[in-house]
């Protein structure tokens, strides 16, 4: 190694450099003229196997070398770096005299952002979600859950029967088939939630529909209480509303638990009714294959339009159902 041997390799590191096309191109440049493997390198190294009195004199024109060399890079990826700015700015220039879209981009409807909320919320709780269909049995939507061939819901006043009616088809009131046919096809523990349509015949008015939305939830366990079914919607509650809310259970009538209750939540400074809820019943449990001297549940549902009401202060049922983009758009796109 000598003086001039330095000097190409010194030449050539500039002569790369200012060949290179983009960054890409330099950083292999880089790597070739001043990284680890490169010839300056590969001579500093080997500074320490030569005599002493070579050391001092070779240093230094390994030095300058090693210096010239990172000034031409320096100038070289300032050069490139500058150019590559100004090919952003000219490729990427936004003419703001074009006219703007006003086309509106498509969204979830609130129901369907709450929906999506809740299921969330229990997913993360250890529950699973389960669908089912619209159209049901009678037996399915009625005798599994412990309703009498006599009950008010089951006369056409109160609920959509699919002709001929001697089939037995309805369309389902609540979603609550959809326990029964979680827990005829899975065996306990349980844990599932069950969102969806439900149709009664109702007038629409400010707090009615015919169409509407629930969501129930299931546990089936060994050793399961009311205080466990209280500490879930507790938790729920305080999800849905915050966490200053507070529930409360009132004593209620439901042929498919037992006991029943009505869930009242306070908020906004006034008691408001949320849901239903209780212990299953064991009718309820034996209809389904499930030993009654071993597991015990509860269940509870609640409305999704009832809670998007309570929640956001909507008054008229009418605002929900009929689509006004002025409405769904304060809740955002949901996606």
């Amino acid at each position: 190694m000598n003086q001039g041997e330095v000097a190409q390799w010194v030449d050539q590191a500039r002569s790369a450099f200012a060949a290179a096309q983009d960054l890409d191109s330099l950083k292999a440049a880089r790597l070739a003229h001043a990284g680890d493997k490169s010839p300056i390198a590969l001579a500093s190294r080997s500074l320490g196997s030569l005599p002493a009195d070579q050391k001092a004199s070779v240093g230094k024109i390994i030095g300058e070398a090693k210096a010239a060399i990172a000034a031409a890079l320096d100038e070289a990826t300032a050069k490139l770096e500058r150019e590559q700015d100004e090919r952003v700015l000219r490729d990427e220039v936004v003419d703001i005299t074009l006219p703007v879209s006003r086309s509106h981009k498509g969204g979830l409807h609130p129901i369907t952002i709450i929906k999506n909320e809740i299921s969330d919320f229990f997913v993360e709780q250890g529950f699973s979600v389960a669908e089912g269909p619209e159209l049901e049995s009678g037996w399915l939507n009625f005798d599994a859950l412990n309703i009498p061939a006599d009950h008010p819901a089951r006369t056409m006043q109160d609920t959509f029967f699919i002709e001929p009616v001697e089939s037995g088809i309805v369309l389902r009131t609540h979603t609550s088939p959809v326990q029964i046919r979680t827990m005829l096809e899975n065996e306990p523990p349980i844990y599932v939630i069950c969102p969806g349509r439900t149709f009664r015949a109702d007038e629409l008015d400010a707090t009615h529909s015919p169409v509407f939305h629930q969501v129930e939830g299931l546990v089936i366990d060994k050793g399961i209480t009311m205080a466990h079914l209280k500490g879930t919607l507790d938790n729920f509650a305080r999800h849905m509303f915050g966490a200053d809310v507070t529930t409360r259970l009132r004593p209620s009538f439901f042929p498919f638990t037992e006991p029943s209750a009505e869930v009242d939540i306070f908020f906004n400074g006034r008691w408001i009714e949320w849901g239903g809820c209780g212990m299953v019943n064991p009718r309820v449990l034996a209809s389904c294959g499930i030993d009654t001297e071993i597991y015990s549940g509860f269940a509870f549902g609640m409305g999704l339009e009832r809670t998007l009401m309570v929640r956001h202060g909507i008054t008229d049922m009418h605002d929900i159902v009929e689509g006004d983009l002025r409405f769904t758009r304060q809740f955002g796109v949901g996606l």
